[in-house]
């Protein structure tokens, strides 16, 4: 039997995740800084909970203990207290791969992000670059993920501009709007993951994972608009006056927008075509158009 820690277990793709691996047959460890009384309880009996800060080595290390597989999905947004993008991206990465190794892992699989890198207008994108960097050094033949924006049911992204989009009468298009995505579904990202822990040919390896089309970001709100029946005005936004305002809005806790999320927007988070892909894994993506619309119902239909 595989044994798996998930380091991130309990957010979006972890959940699935863990679930798609228990399923499968694994022993799953999920690791999560938050404690267990707020996550959402999964329902196998093959899934164990443990509370996991990322930032600390005796943690990291004993929610490693025993497993022959480590996947770490830790990411941050945004940035508060000691959970900077530093710690988490990269010395948290570097964390467990260094401990990953000595206690004699099999395989590490590591997600940063498509865009990340070391040149990258915004600091997420650039300590996940760093972070990339971290693993490879500790852990040289550590499978490397780069999903595009993960969608699917439960995901912040269409329901959280479905909900703003029923509710507000205007959404912003910072940049214009036109920040080209791939968007990936949550399952063919889980698939993936899947394909990748069968083969050892994976190791060492750098994935990037990306749906079937390319859309701006004009275009996906568009898309959410249509779906849900509702009208808002569609402002551009130019970069600087979002810099601006993201700048006085991440002082306030769960700020909706800060300066660094903007310059997220200055990168396209599509695949480079230099290297491999979900299709090299024997997955074909799904068009989000047969999928966002069932789990968007909830904020109201087309006409």
């Amino acid at each position: 039997m595989q044994h798996v820690t998930v380091f991130g277990g309990s957010g979006f793709i972890g959940r699935h995740l863990v679930e798609h691996l228990a399923r499968a047959g694994a022993s799953v460890r999920s690791a999560a800084r938050h404690s267990l009384a707020t996550a959402k309880p999964l329902r196998l009996a093959r899934i164990q909970h443990g509370a996991a800060d990322i930032l600390d080595d005796a943690a990291v290390q004993a929610a490693i203990q025993g497993a022959d597989t480590v996947i770490n999905l830790v990411g941050i947004l945004s940035q508060a207290q000691r959970q900077t993008f530093t710690a988490i991206h990269e010395d948290g990465a570097r964390r467990v791969a260094v401990s990953a190794r000595r206690l004699g892992v099999r395989q590490l699989v590591h997600v940063s992000a498509l865009g990340a890198s070391p040149t990258a207008p915004a600091l997420a994108d650039r300590s996940k670059a760093a972070g990339e960097e971290a693993v490879r050094t500790a852990f040289p033949d550590a499978t490397i993920i780069r999903p595009s924006l993960v969608y699917g049911p439960g995901d912040h992204f269409f329901n959280g501009f479905a909900a703003q989009a029923r509710r507000l009468p205007a959404l912003p298009l910072i940049g214009g709007g036109q920040t080209r995505f791939q968007p990936v579904y949550i399952e063919d990202v889980v698939a993936g993951f899947g394909a990748i822990l069968a083969s050892s040919a994976s190791c060492g390896m750098t994935y990037e994972f990306g749906g079937p089309r390319v859309y701006t970001f004009k275009e996906l709100l568009e898309f959410v608009c249509a779906t849900v029946s509702a009208r808002p005005l569609l402002v551009a936004l130019p970069f600087w006056a979002a810099e601006v305002l993201g700048g006085l809005l991440q002082v306030f806790p769960s700020a909706p927008l800060t300066r660094d999320q903007v310059r997220l927007l200055r990168t396209d988070k599509v695949v480079s075509g230099s290297e491999p892909t979900l299709a090299d894994l024997g997955v074909e993506a799904k068009a989000l158009e047969t999928i966002v619309p069932g789990y968007l119902a909830v904020h109201g239909r087309r006409a």
